[in-house]
């Protein structure tokens, strides 16, 4: 070996030795009253807010013992743990999980039962179970509530009265529960909990994002409270959009990438009828409405063309569910890089949007409605 060589194994010898561990967040737990000797973890980013890119673990315990590593270089994640049944079954509610903020280099220990926890770790989780324990009484009645829906549901005794009923009786209660964390928020607003707190706040999130300081919004919850910004002002966008998106409007130009990778724009669609689908992997009722969208393509696709637009899923997941469900019809993914959901001001999944030969809006379906299809029938009559 020449001193050449030597010189450059030395070298990155060198390198290797210089790079830091990656960090990595430790979860230890002692749970009781589960029967199952496996739990399975869900986990994700704080700021991925969509969850578009939540990954699945499996991990063995013993005697209600377990102990996890999770991989976090440098921004927060969640974990959320639920035991998995011996009949493969998954958690019937979120009753029976547990959630952990994990942060970077940090180590939480668990303990109790799935339906009443306890953490242990930093000053966060500290701070997090004094505001559990004075909100866990609404969530014990929340859960109550929505454990008598789904029983109705399965004996099939749910009725619109029954939920308009139950409804009534879940509203005040999640009010309370609110309420009990917007009291912290505004009395901590340079807390790192008070931002994680403000992420399940629904509408109230854009008023108490105003009120955090300087410290929370530049401390370990950058990211979520970054992201919690850039999507309210894309709510807005979307809403603002709305406006131009009728019928008889022009329908916005794009161009995204398709199956192959290469480009595809909408204008170059025109002198046929098009079918913008709004859709994902992850979307129950884009799945559920597969069957009718083949049928109607089978049916009229020499008058129309379906472009499926897919958004809040990886690349993977997108060309995997394409080739899954057998969809014969034009693809592109949505990204945030070109994100044309906000121009399109898309609020729900799936959304249908209906574009006559001259690139004009048709109609604006939200949802998976028979009005649809219904509305095609008539079209091509």
């Amino acid at each position: 070996m020449n001193k050449k060589q030597l010189s450059l194994l030395a070298t990155t010898a060198l390198l290797c030795a210089c790079q830091p561990a990656p960090k990595q967040t430790t979860i230890t737990g002692n749970l009781t009253g589960i029967e199952s000797d496996t739990l399975i973890v869900n986990y994700f980013a704080l700021s991925d807010l969509s969850r578009s890119a939540v990954q699945r673990d499996t991990i063995a315990m013993q005697n209600g013992q377990f102990s996890f590593q999770l991989k976090n270089d440098s921004v927060p994640m969640e974990a959320y743990f639920y035991a998995k049944p011996s009949n493969g079954a998954e958690a019937a509610s979120l009753r029976q999980t547990i959630g952990v903020v994990a942060f970077p280099g940090e180590t939480v220990e668990v303990s109790g039962s799935m339906d009443d926890y306890h953490l242990k770790g930093n000053a966060f989780h500290q701070a997090y179970e004094e505001v559990r324990k004075q909100y866990k009484p609404y969530e014990d009645k929340m859960h109550k509530v929505t454990q008598v829906i789904i029983d109705m549901q399965n004996k099939g005794t749910l009725t619109p009265e029954r939920i308009d009923s139950l409804r009534q009786l879940y509203e005040p209660i999640h009010a309370d529960m609110q309420k009990v964390k917007e009291d912290y928020i505004r009395q901590h607003p340079d807390e790192d909990l008070s931002v994680y707190l403000i992420s399940d706040m629904g509408r109230t999130a854009s008023d108490l994002l105003d009120i955090v300081g300087e410290k929370a919004q530049n401390g370990p919850m950058a990211s979520l409270y970054r992201a919690m910004i850039e999507a309210i002002a894309q709510q807005k966008a979307r809403k603002e959009a709305q406006k131009n998106i009728t019928e008889g409007a022009d329908a916005p130009d794009f161009t995204l990438k398709d199956l192959q990778g290469n480009d595809l724009t909408l204008s170059s669609l025109r002198g046929k009828y098009v079918v913008l689908d709004f859709w994902g992997s992850w979307c129950g009722w884009c799945i559920k409405g597969i069957p009718d969208m083949k049928k109607y393509y089978t049916k009229y696709k020499d008058r129309m063309e379906i472009l499926g637009i897919d958004c809040r899923d990886t690349e993977e997941k997108w060309k995997a569910a394409v080739k899954e469900h057998e969809l014969p019809w034009l693809h592109v993914r949505n990204t945030d890089e070109a994100d044309i959901t906000v121009k399109y001001g898309i609020q729900g999944y799936p959304t249908k949007i209906v574009i006559d030969p001259q690139g004009k809006i048709a109609k604006v379906v939200v949802g998976e409605d028979p009005a649809f299809y219904k509305y095609l029938d008539e079209l091509f009559k």
